[in-house]
């Protein structure tokens, strides 16, 4: 097996870098998710993907020990549930993520969605805040949040999100979000970058690349992330299939190529209808 090209670093608005591609990992749960997450380490993921709501931080921290990898060569991002936007709960939310992860602090916490007619993101995101003055999370940003979500939090705060993870796959790429966050200075990030099972595989636009670059579809789609911008989690429990996922940074897509992967895109093509104004997750 080839060895996989270095895998480049963004740095944040606040300073800190993220790896340019990180594992995602839900559903993964019990001895087989602590499997499939020790595997990515091992394969050389060191961004991890996690959340509350996921209910499987437990396993994200135990295969983080059993990978035997210094703590500091491993970032791991988690979120805050809609159930916790209150700004004492959401204090108390992120302790419980740090309890069950065995960890002293988290490297990014996310509010998991805005949840607009609870109206309590903005407390959230206060106590985000507060918590990173405090040392026990390193960067602090959001998901799903609209351009409108993020002028509220930064003009309620003075503080600007470091990251907002999105959903954006080829038929859903977000032109619009993605400027507002190059204007804002905010890192994008991808929740579903394949499209699940809209994942335009066999599509021409993907397919044509794949031949002429010998890759996967897979890659071609991950590849057009990375030339986005964009912050790629994707998940997998094959450990060959995570080398594949991670192994992006040793080719490279035409602009033609791309634009034609962002041709694939349709106004409605979110996966479930998660429009951030009416979506709500507790």
């Amino acid at each position: 097996m080839s060895e996989i090209s270095s895998v480049p670093t963004y740095t944040l608005n606040d300073g800190n870098t993220l790896p340019a591609v990180g594992f995602g990992t839900y559903p993964l749960k019990g001895d087989e998710g602590v499997e499939a997450i020790h595997s990515a380490l091992e394969v050389g993921y060191r961004l991890l993907d996690t959340a509350v709501n996921y209910e499987n931080e437990t396993e994200v921290g135990e295969a983080l020990r059993r990978s035997g990898l210094l703590r500091e060569e491993v970032q791991v991002t988690s979120k805050l549930p809609g159930r916790h936007h209150a700004y004492d709960d959401a204090i108390a939310s992120v302790h419980g993520s740090l309890e069950r992860l065995g960890l002293d602090y988290l490297d990014l916490h996310l509010i998991h969605w805005p949840n607009p007619s609870v109206g309590k993101y903005t407390e959230a995101w206060q106590a985000l805040v507060d918590l990173q003055k405090q040392g026990l999370v390193r960067s602090i940003g959001v998901s799903n949040f609209t351009e409108n979500h993020l002028s509220r939090i930064i003009d309620a705060t003075g503080v600007t999100p470091a990251v907002n993870q999105i959903e954006l796959h080829p038929r859903f790429p977000q032109p619009q979000m993605r400027q507002v966050h190059e204007r804002l200075g905010i890192r994008t990030e991808a929740w579903s970058p394949m499209g699940k099972r809209q994942a335009p595989l066999e599509e021409p636009a993907v397919t044509r690349a794949a031949e002429r670059l010998g890759v996967s579809p897979g890659q071609v789609i991950l590849r057009w992330h990375v030339q986005l911008g964009s912050l790629p989690i994707p998940k997998s429990s094959s450990p060959d299939r995570q080398r594949q996922n991670l192994d992006l940074f040793g080719f490279e897509l035409t602009d033609d190529e791309v634009a034609d992967i962002s041709a694939l895109g349709d106004p409605d093509g979110r996966l479930f209808g998660g429009d951030p104004n009416t979506h709500e997750e507790m």
